[in-house]
């Protein structure tokens, strides 16, 4: 059996209520705060194993001192969410991120990290021309890997078809549209597309995607890294939504 570690309150959490049977043991500090006894309490209710130790202790399992006081040890290796499963759940509120060809795996580890953030539902990628879920992936994105539903699909712009058909309003990003991000409500299912790094969105998901918006530029540099990008857009879909526009 393969095994990783989770580290961090939020992730962990929500580790905890999404997939419990993958859940090892949680080791936590030895002088939890009120946040990691509520956590502990989560964890026992799922029938996972605490254990308290030091603070040098968990930096060792995790090779990192910024785990708030806890780790998770979880299976790895287990199904992602496929994307008949991710039609099915479509309801008023899911957002999904969709990766059009990202190949850099740091990108693709923040964005994951950022999908987690924002309450994402799943980030869709093609299988082909797009980086995979590697150690860098993980290592970047800081349990959100073990998250947020990583989702291959053979074609994007039929993948963008039919969650159109399911009622999800598609929205993608490009320095060619002439409405600003700030134009939308993002009211009801939304999939935000993100492009490939420098070469953006390809003409078939252009065209699949129900508006185009774009990001205002003030200064001299001409894009954003797709992750940095990728943050700015996921939560003004977030402001907007709980602002009632």
């Amino acid at each position: 059996m393969s095994t990783s570690f989770i580290y961090g309150i939020h992730a962990i959490s929500r580790r905890l209520m999404q997939a419990p049977q993958h859940c090892l043991a949680l080791f936590c500090i030895d002088k939890p705060n009120p946040r990691l006894l509520k956590l502990i309490d989560q964890a026992r209710e799922a029938g996972v194993e605490v254990t308290l130790e030091s603070r040098a202790r968990l930096n060792e399992r995790c090779g990192s001192d910024k785990h708030q006081g806890c780790v998770l040890e979880t299976r790895t290796g287990e199904p992602v969410t496929s994307f008949a499963q991710c039609l099915t759940g479509i309801n008023d509120r899911t957002l999904l991120l969709v990766l059009d060809g990202v190949q850099d795996p740091h990108n693709l580890g923040a964005c994951l990290r950022t999908a987690d953030a924002c309450g994402v539902d799943a980030l869709i990628i093609p299988k082909d021309r797009s980086v995979k879920l590697n150690p860098t992936v993980r290592k970047v994105a800081a349990g959100a890997a073990e998250t947020v539903p990583l989702i291959e699909v053979t074609n994007i712009a039929r993948c963008l078809k039919d969650l159109q058909q399911a009622g999800v309003w598609i929205y993608g990003t490009s320095d060619s549209a002439e409405a600003s991000l700030y134009d939308h409500d993002y009211a009801g299912p939304v999939a935000l597309v993100m492009g490939a790094e420098g070469a953006g969105l390809r003409r078939l998901t252009l065209e699949s995607c129900d508006h185009l918006v774009k990001l205002p530029m003030l200064g001299q540099v001409e894009s954003l890294n797709v992750s940095v990008a990728t943050g700015v857009c996921l939560y003004e879909i977030l402001r907007s939504r709980n602002s009632g526009k």
